[in-house]
């Protein structure tokens, strides 16, 4: 048992990273009421803290390298454990948005590729493959217990309990550390690459932002244009979500030029572009991103439907959730086991159909009142799929390469698990607040009882996106509004119609985008019974 001391410890801070945003979606309307905010600002602060860690996460793998990985997971805890305080004691968003999304995600920008590193450095062998396979299910365990842990400390006492507790958890960590041992530092290079990390963070950031604005701005075609100084920003008299892609995308590539113009030159990049020719990394990041794309953008919005349709509590929706929880668990420990007959690739392809079924019949579930039994079993074939899927894609990158590069695979592994997680809270969070407003506009547009003043009005007031309320809260706006009463309760009924809609063409697009996740596994591993967490070797393959 003493052997297994160190997972333990490395498990404790790596469940702590998976809580925090599973906690925040299932709390998600007790923190709109009691900071006085609203879904899309909480959304914001979802998708920042995954944004940070994505976009930083290369420059957390490399202070590792430079200063020692256990010296940086213990700084990393500090800077947790103190954003998690400062979030637990916010009296507003703002304090909110600092403590977590920025404090505490830049914590995690050191923690997480530590945690990979000294597992590494701990276990060789089996040892380490078991290692690998505990830290998944781990992570599988942290998103399956989240909304349950959450949901009941939320109703017990308060969301900002969960938060506060994760100091404690970090200090009690710090004091256990000395069981962990790190691995000799290698002589490198110790400068660090400034320009680098500025290009990425801002590369990533303006793709994910723009697409996080869409529903405000538009798509193509501008709404509430973007604002600077006064001055609305629309170029060519569109939207300026198209362009902040188009420049993110421009930036990244000069992020790649410059970082193999500076390994050329003897300098020491932020990534070693060339470590991407190994086809098995590759295919692991990028199914590793796509699946959560997926999974964050699922767990965005079925809280909405419980908490804002059905009028769930926080625990109730924790309770609500656990048939995923539980599948998830079951699918992360079915994984190592059908892996010895199974290649990785195999596995993580029934796992994207069973995701893709699942997000169907979550699809189909969604009404006025809960469907118990169809919401349940569309639970439970979303939580297996993603339990499988995460069961492999771990071992899969850090199986691909050398000791020596599991620093900066460990960087990678981060960067596109939280990029993957960004891109889904603000995508899918896009097209539900979209498809919400364009489903209300419609409705009132084409309703020949509903007056012209009425339509103009609620026309202006979508302009800049609609928010999510519960049927009560929209039955208010209404009352305020200077229309009629039979004018005011129909566009009440249409809301309620479109944003049942809208969470169901957001559900259909996370189940669109698990089956094109079948892409991402052309080059996953098609061998079964590899031994996972043994050190690549020479001969594995790096293009195709």
């Amino acid at each position: 048992m003493g052997r297994w001391k160190v997972i333990a410890i490395l498990g404790a801070a790596q469940f702590i990273m998976v809580l925090d945003t599973t906690v925040m979606n299932v709390s998600v309307s007790s923190v709109v009421e009691d900071l006085d905010t609203s879904i899309t600002q909480v959304q914001l602060a979802i998708t920042l803290y995954t944004l940070v860690m994505g976009s930083l996460m290369l420059l957390g793998g490399k202070f590792g390298d430079i200063f020692g990985r256990k010296k940086v997971f213990g700084i990393g805890l500090v800077i947790y454990g103190t954003g998690s305080m400062i979030t637990a004691i916010s009296p507003n968003i703002n304090v909110l948005l600092f403590g977590w999304s920025f404090v505490e995600g830049f914590g995690a920008v050191l923690v997480i590729p530590a945690i990979v590193a000294l597992a590494a450095a701990n276990y060789e062998g089996r040892d380490r493959a078991t290692a690998y396979g505990v830290l998944g299910g781990v992570t599988a365990a942290g998103a399956a217990a989240g909304p349950l842990i959450g949901g009941w400390v939320t109703e017990a006492w308060t969301w900002r309990v969960v938060f506060a507790s994760e100091t404690f958890v970090c200090l009690g960590i710090m004091l256990t550390m000395r069981t962990i041992a790190d691995s000799a530092r290698a002589e490198i290079d110790r400068r660090i690459d400034w320009l680098g990390a500025f290009l990425s963070a801002l590369g990533l950031a303006l793709i994910v932002l723009a697409i996080l604005k869409a529903s405000e701005w538009g798509f193509l075609l501008p709404k509430e244009a973007l604002t600077i100084g006064g001055t609305e920003i629309t170029p060519f008299g569109l939207s300026a979500v198209p362009f902040m892609i188009g420049a993110g995308v421009a930036v990244m590539f000069g992020f790649a030029a410059w970082e193999r113009r500076l390994g050329a030159r003897g300098g020491a990049p932020l990534m070693h572009p060339e470590i991407l020719r190994n086809v098995h990394l590759r295919a692991g990041l990028a199914m590793l991103g796509a699946q959560q794309v997926v999974i964050a953008g699922v767990f965005f919005v079925l809280p909405i439907y419980l908490q804002y349709v059905l009028l769930q509590s926080a625990f109730e929706t924790g309770v609500k959730i656990m048939p995923m929880s539980i599948a998830m668990l079951i699918g992360a420990g079915m994984g190592p086991r059908l892996a010895v007959t199974k290649s990785p690739k195999w596995i993580v392809s029934i796992g994207l159909y069973l995701v893709a079924a699942g997000a169907a019949v979550l699809m189909a579930s969604i009404s006025p009142e809960l469907n118990s039994p169809v919401f349940a079993g569309g639970l439970a074939l979303f939580g297996a799929g993603a339990g499988l899927i995460a069961s492999q894609l771990g071992n899969v990158i850090m199986s691909s390469v050398s000791d020596s590069e599991r620093g900066e695979a460990g960087g990678l592994q981060g960067t596109s698990q939280n990029l993957g997680s960004s891109l889904g809270v603000a995508l899918i969070g896009a097209i539900l607040l979209s498809s919400l407003g364009s489903g209300l506009n419609t409705r009132v547009a084409e309703d020949p009882a509903i007056s012209v003043e009425t339509k103009q009005l609620v026309s202006q007031g979508t302009e800049g996106g609609v928010d999510i309320y519960t049927r009560a809260q929209v039955e208010e706006i209404a009352d305020a509004a200077p229309v009629s009463d039979a004018d005011a309760e129909k566009v009440v009924d249409y809301y309620v119609e479109a944003q049942l809609d809208s969470l169901k063409i957001a559900l259909l697009f996370a189940g669109f985008l698990a089956l094109l996740g079948l892409a991402a596994t052309r080059n996953l591993p098609t061998v079964p019974g590899v031994e996972l967490g043994a050190d690549a070797d020479d001969s594995a393959p790096t293009s195709g």
